[in-house]
């Protein structure tokens, strides 16, 4: 495939809903397509759309929703069984496949995940990821770009439609590997799994993302609740970011506080603004319907995660670590795609708790536990024992039987 960008944005960019549509027929045709957006996040609730890229094999162009507005038809064919969607990093794609039309992405194939299991460098941002696979460089210098102002320049399209050109050559070559090294079932695995994650994000309770909820008693809890619900439903009637109707730092404050009148509400000297004055009445509100829960129907305190003050977890967390990254640089596969350090911690509660009383961990669940699970609990279970080989050797560590 070639693109000419001495071509006029008139050639390269559809505005019309018929040149809309005989692309997705030509999608269709083809059955796979790369795929990504433009959109800007600081202004709107849900990020807004700017720009549709789109390349297949032997075409390539960039749609614009603001002129073209029934996109319906798109969002239907990443929401099939048949086409290939390919991707790199494509959180926002299936997000917006969500937002716009409720609709869960299907056959997705993202370049970011494949060379994670391929290679151990994960997140690769897409430049350096071309460069890598292809040994080719993409321009930049748009990152920046105001993509809802109109009309686009001819960079800013040439930057968008670089997004998308090297794509399939990307998955062509990523594909032969996984096939060859085995691990096409994982990448197909982590795909879903990266779907299914952001929808996820559209059923969480709006006070889960409140940073330091967790400090919280059960009372104030209970008034950071309602706080987090007035504020998402208020964000979303306004289309505005939930920031721009208050800090999360200023809602954990009201939870602490609960005030008993507006003059209260605007306590803190961060809240002097016109815009708080205006909703302190609503704000108010929520933190009396907090006060009137009875006791026994205050939720439970929520445990940080993060947490971690036990220091034989601590020792068993950092031990698991090493062994984990020795693993993956042994098989060439990402260690931060395998398993985090919050990974590991569950790993070991679920190992201490006696394997019973959680949910199969993350480590021990399908490829992940054919890398490394067995070696992690067989480590906790004193199976096998942990030494250095050859400092100086990239792979300078030596996992035998116990009893060898």
């Amino acid at each position: 495939m070639t693109s000419d960008h001495s071509e006029s944005n008139s050639n390269r960019l559809i505005i019309q809903q018929h040149e809309f549509d005989d692309l997705c027929d030509h999608i269709v045709e083809r059955g796979v397509v790369a795929f990504d957006t433009e959109f800007i996040s600081e202004h709107t609730f849900h990020p807004q759309l700017c720009l549709l890229q789109f390349a297949t094999s032997d075409r390539i162009a960039a749609v614009d929703p603001f002129a073209v507005t029934d996109l319906r038809r798109w969002w239907e064919i990443m929401a099939d069984d048949t086409t290939t969607i390919v991707v790199h990093g494509g959180q926002a794609e299936i997000r917006f496949c969500y937002v716009h039309a409720q609709l869960e992405a299907q056959r997705l194939f993202d370049v970011q995940l494949a060379e994670g299991l391929i290679g151990t460098s994960y997140p690769l941002g897409y430049a350096t990821l071309i460069n890598r696979v292809l040994g080719k460089r993409v321009q930049s210098g748009q990152t920046r770009a105001d993509w809802k102002y109109r009309p686009l320049s001819s960079k800013q399209l040439d930057y968008a439609l670089d997004d998308v050109e090297f794509l399939l050559a990307v998955w062509d070559q990523q594909t032969q590997t996984l096939q060859r090294l085995n691990r096409t079932e994982w990448c197909e695995v982590e795909c879903r799994r990266l779907i299914v994650q952001n929808g996820a994000e559209f059923d969480r309770p709006p006070w889960e993302r409140v940073s330091g909820i967790h400090r919280l008693d059960r009372r104030a809890l209970a008034t950071a609740m309602e706080l987090s619900k007035w504020r998402d439903s208020e964000a979303r009637r306004r289309d505005i970011p939930l920031r721009r109707i208050l800090r999360d730092d200023l809602l954990i404050d009201l939870a602490q506080r609960q005030p008993a009148s507006v003059h209260e509400v605007l306590g803190n000297r961060d809240m002097k603004r016109p815009q708080f004055r205006e909703c302190a009445a609503a704000i108010l509100a929520a933190v009396e319907h907090a006060l009137a829960i009875p006791e026994k129907e205050l939720p439970r305190t929520i445990r940080n995660r993060k947490d971690n003050s036990v220091s034989e977890e601590q020792v068993l967390t950092k031990l698991l670590s090493l062994a984990l990254a020795d693993r993956c640089a042994k098989l060439n596969v990402a260690p931060p795609l395998v398993g985090t350090s919050a990974d590991i911690r569950d790993l070991i509660r679920w190992f201490l708790s006696g394997k019973s009383n959680r949910a199969l961990p993350k480590l021990r669940e399908g490829w992940r536990s054919e890398v490394c699970g067995d070696l992690l609990t067989d480590l906790l279970d004193g199976r096998i024992s942990l030494r250095v080989v050859d400092p100086k050797s990239d792979n300078p560590l030596r996992f035998d039987a116990a009893d060898s």
